[in-house]
């Protein structure tokens, strides 16, 4: 096991305490919707966006659990992103993470309820006052979760992605597509340690730049497993880009000039952190990690 292999296993033991405290179970009808929460959080996965924020944090000397509280609060907006995208009205997707996806273990109306509960949570979570005294920080990151996850990130990708469907699209407006839907979240990941360690603007601007090369080499990567991978590796249907005729970086690119680029991407990030010098070491290990991935 990697030292970075070893560092995600150990924050996602952290972030998994914080979001089962989150999401204690009620008594009366109301259980179902939040044991299917729990059931999108708790499943297997990376928790590298989490990481991510605790990561950044480290490099403002932000207090641990302030840092777990917004780490938990991406993971819970990254899981109601998945479970609205696995329904049959998005991707159809019948596994997740391999295991049944949300609606397939409960039911569509379940599943869009416990999405819609997840993203509310996360702002609830950012809103308090645990996670952090300031109140201006909280409304930062209040508002910056929000742009990252609305019409100018996640949703508006998610919206130019079922476009994909029906028009083709050009090397630049699916290098827009994929920085909307999945690096906004990222660069939001990044940032967030900046925000809570009331960080001066350049190295904001550093890490914003290591996250915006970090989120497009990501998505390369989605694209080759899609293209390349198979199903019980990945945890999730692959081929369906191309069965749905969808143009991707593999479909423009190639794969092997696709895999060149997210090599030369994730190179690039790291670059982007050289003034932080080996304190930045994790979120460089970060991007030889995101291009080595098979899931």
């Amino acid at each position: 096991m990697t030292d970075l292999e070893r560092s995600l296993k150990h924050a996602a033991a952290e972030i998994e305490r914080v979001l089962d405290l989150a999401l204690p179970v009620p008594d009366g009808p109301e259980a179902r919707v939040v044991e299917a929460m729990r059931y999108a959080v708790t499943g297997p996965g990376k928790r590298l966006r989490p990481y991510l924020v605790l990561s950044s944090a480290e490099l403002f000397g932000v207090n641990r659990s302030c840092a777990l509280r917004v780490a938990a609060a991406v993971e819970l907006l990254h899981c109601y992103s998945l479970v609205h995208d696995d329904l049959p009205a998005l991707d159809d997707s019948d596994t997740r993470r391999g295991r049944p996806s949300v609606h397939r273990e409960y039911d569509e109306a379940t599943a869009i309820l416990a999405g819609d509960a997840l993203l509310t949570l996360a702002f609830e979570i950012l809103s308090e006052a645990e996670t952090h005294g300031d109140p201006m920080v909280r409304c930062e990151l209040v508002r910056a979760l929000a742009v990252a996850a609305g019409t100018q990130g996640m949703v508006g990708g998610q919206m130019l992605d079922l476009a994909a469907e029906r028009q083709e699209l050009d090397i630049g407006a699916i290098t827009r597509m994929q920085r909307l839907k999945t690096g906004e979240l990222i660069a939001f990941s990044c940032e967030a340690g900046a925000i809570l360690g009331h960080a001066a603007e350049t190295p904001r601007k550093a890490l914003r730049a290591y996250a915006h090369d970090l989120g497009l080499a990501f998505q390369i990567v989605d694209d080759l497993i899609d293209a390349e991978g198979d199903a019980a590796t990945a945890g999730k249907p692959t081929g369906q880009d191309r069965a749905s005729g969808k143009a991707t970086f593999v479909s423009l690119l190639g794969a092997e000039r696709a895999r060149e680029q997210a090599r030369m991407l994730a190179r690039q990030a790291s670059a982007h952190l050289d003034l932080f010098e080996e304190k930045a070491d994790p979120l460089r290990a970060v991007a030889r990690f995101v291009v080595d991935r098979r899931n």
